[in-house]
């Protein structure tokens, strides 16, 4: 029985009607760019996520660029950002002429450490771009408190964050602005790239509103305030996005609830780390959107669990500020043990609302074959 890291065939085919009807709505208006579609689900975020302003872009690494630049973060800035996650987080922030720099994570949330921002400010320093990776979001009491202290601007990586709250405010919302990624294997995905950005802030969505369309300001073409980019969501993309978005409360459930079927089934691996919600003292919600867990023989394990038909995801097996493209920052290997002790741990389990209890189980045995194949040797 081969169980993939991620499907959506059976959820698509029930959802199917209802997406029809758009796409064919979609058709008859011959918009397929930033189109009404697109508008319609603009709306539908606002509302979901309280935003005052939701822009919709063409990916989340396009969000992260632009939001950044809306924000004015550019030429010789200094953004923190965490270690560990996935490279655009980082990416985006040189996009934009900015320095990355690099801080260590919890591990526990995966998330930036508070006190590594404290330790790594200096007078160039002028945002701090918490990312909220596969359960829960990052410490942001402690982030706000930080950054209301040194008058930075608090720009989030919340594209895995979807339905993720923080003392009653999305994810995105709890600094000045953040993102949301719509790629199809997130909580809420499309069938192909599209991204959202969040903000309450009246400027950084004007701004982002004319970034995304060649510094034009919508509707007035050939004026060009600003250089800016060319990133327009599809209205294919926004129309399966607002059928999905309807079920998506549901699909959550669903997946907390394979999640707690994943802890029963592991607790007793002793070799097996399962995720751990932190203990806070603000409000926050878990989302399940990836189940993490950590091993000694991570990559042993991965092509075990492949030989048995059983995909995963490695999550993420170079810190970023050990990449090449970095080198020139000078950080040293071992100087961030956190984030370079998950880069060799960590791995993603299949989790997606499609998946049955019979699953889970399935990955359960595999895994605990591979440990007493280990035990054996």
């Amino acid at each position: 029985m081969s169980v993939p890291f991620f499907s959506t065939t059976h959820s698509f085919t029930k959802q199917w009607p209802l997406i029809e009807e758009k796409l064919d709505r979609v058709i008859d208006t011959g918009q397929f760019t930033n189109g009404p579609m697109v508008k319609e689900l603009e709306r539908a975020i606002e509302v979901f996520t309280g935003a005052k302003h939701a822009i919709a872009v063409g990916n989340a690494t396009d969000a992260l660029i632009i939001m950044l630049h809306a924000a004015g973060i550019g030429e010789g800035d200094e953004v923190l950002v965490p270690s560990f996650t996935f490279f655009a987080s980082a990416s985006s922030i040189a996009h934009v002429g900015a320095v990355p720099v690099f801080c260590d994570i919890d591990p526990i949330t995966y998330s930036i450490q508070p006190e590594e921002i404290e330790r790594k400010l200096t007078s160039r320093t002028k945002a701090i771009m918490p990312v909220h990776l596969f359960t829960q979001m990052a410490d942001m009491d402690q982030i706000r408190k930080i950054a209301d202290k040194h008058q930075l601007l608090i720009l989030e990586d919340s594209a895995e964050a979807i339905s993720m709250f923080n003392d009653g405010l999305h994810a995105g919302l709890v600094g000045d602005a953040g993102v949301i990624s719509f790629f199809p294997t997130k909580t809420l995905g499309a069938i192909g790239d599209a991204g959202m950005i969040l903000t309450n802030n009246d400027w950084i969505a004007k701004q982002a509103r004319r970034l995304r369309l060649h510094g034009q300001d919508e509707g007035i073409p050939y004026i060009h305030h600003l250089v800016g980019y060319n990133s327009r969501m599809d209205d294919i993309q926004a129309a399966v996005l607002l059928v999905r978005l309807q079920c998506l409360q549901g699909e959550i459930a669903k997946r907390a609830y394979l999640a707690a079927c994943y802890d029963r089934e592991l607790q007793k691996l002793v070799q097996v780390q399962t995720p751990r919600i932190k203990e806070r003292t603000d409000t926050a919600n878990p989302v399940y959107y990836v189940y993490l867990i950590e091993v000694e023989h991570r990559d042993d394990l991965v092509a075990f669990l492949a030989e048995h038909e059983i995909g995963t995801e490695t999550y993420y097996p170079i810190a970023l500020h050990t990449q090449p493209c970095f080198k020139e920052l000078r950080y040293e290997e071992g100087s961030m043990p956190n984030a370079e002790r998950a880069c060799t741990r960590t791995v993603g389990l299949p989790l997606y609302p499609d998946m049955t209890e019979a699953d889970v189980a399935e990955v359960r045995q595999v895994i605990e074959q591979f440990f007493e194949r280990e035990d054996k040797r």
